[in-house]
């Protein structure tokens, strides 16, 4: 066990400086940069000074060896757009961008599963392929179509608002009140990205139980009298966590890829928003900033995921042992 964490902690590590370092070198290498917007009458002496504050005036392995020796001591350089430290701005947006996903990821789990387990169950129903078809409508649809959908509809009903994490009096709310306003914008995001993560959970989940079903042990106890729920919940359902487990890393991933499209539909202040704008104005170390971040909670998601896998089946650590 301790040396399959060592290998998926050293994995995390490696995603991390890979996505950032070539998030940094792309974006060097893309036309153009900061000095840009200081157009054709900037003075060659104010040029040169704003290059080298940025270290554009270091060739690209330079820049990037620069950088990452800072890296390591968490200092990501300062971003051109907001005139601001890279870390702090990066770990404001990460906790929006965390507080979005993860309350997605309640939603996708407790309604993918809990709807998986009823349409996967031999004899639910005919209403049962109604479900089904909705679960295939919603992976079909892409977030940034569902968001576009969603918002729509809050502002054709005036239900949620329309887009950004809080109201413009909330700042002057106590604690209460300003975490009931964050929430009441959080269900339109939420919803967003949730949508086609409950329904892959739903056909996994679904597909998982159905197998199981007909298990012998399962079959022996409806037939000592165990109630039909208990042999479905309490017997049935945990035999069929391990396909689930394995894609909750790859729910993550598509959590965060989702969020980037959401979170600019919807103006969340997270990090899909933020990145959005560091590329915009070629703000090389907030997009290498960015990308750590997202990276990080990439690794953080997989992570979890194989923890959860070697919880149902810890055969998982002598298998990659």
């Amino acid at each position: 066990m301790g040396r399959f964490l060592l290998r998926r902690l050293l994995f995390a590590a490696l995603l991390v400086a890979a996505a950032s370092s070539s998030a940094l070198i792309l974006t060097r290498l893309a036309p153009g940069d900061v000095t840009a917007d200081l157009g054709a009458g900037a003075r060659p002496d104010e040029l040169q000074r704003l290059r080298a504050r940025f270290d554009l005036d270091r060739g690209i392995a330079g820049q990037w060896a620069l950088w990452v020796g800072r890296a390591v001591r968490f200092d990501f350089g300062e971003s051109y757009l907001y005139n601001q430290p890279v870390r702090g701005l990066v770990a404001r947006a990460a906790i929006n961008t965390a507080i979005l996903a993860l309350s997605a990821l309640v939603v996708a789990t407790l309604c993918g599963i809990g709807l998986g387990v009823v349409t996967g169950w031999p004899g639910s129903g005919r209403w049962v392929e109604f479900l089904r078809v909705l679960s295939v409508l919603a992976v079909s649809v892409p977030p940034l179509v569902t968001s576009l959908l969603l918002v729509m509809v809050a502002a054709r009903t005036g239900w949620f608002p329309v887009g950004g994490m809080t109201s413009t009096s909330a700042a002057a709310l106590a604690w209460g009140p300003w975490l009931a306003d964050m929430s009441w914008h959080l269900v339109v995001p939420a919803l967003a990205l949730a949508l086609p993560i409950a329904a892959t959970f739903e056909r996994l989940q679904a597909q998982a139980l159905s197998e199981v079903a007909g298990e012998p042990y399962l079959v022996a106890a409806s037939a000592r009298g165990v109630p039909a729920g208990d042999v479905r919940w309490r017997h049935a359902w945990p035999a069929s966590w391990r396909p689930l487990c394995g894609v909750f890393g790859i729910a993550v991933g598509s959590l965060l890829s989702g969020s980037f499209v959401v979170e600019h539909v919807t103006a969340w202040p997270g990090l899909g928003r933020l990145m959005y704008e560091a590329l915009r104005a070629r703000d090389i170390y907030l997009v290498a900033g960015c990308a750590a971040s997202g990276a990080l909670f990439l690794a953080l998601g997989s992570l979890i995921g194989d923890l959860m896998l070697v919880s149902a089946d810890p055969r998982v650590t002598e298998n990659q042992g």
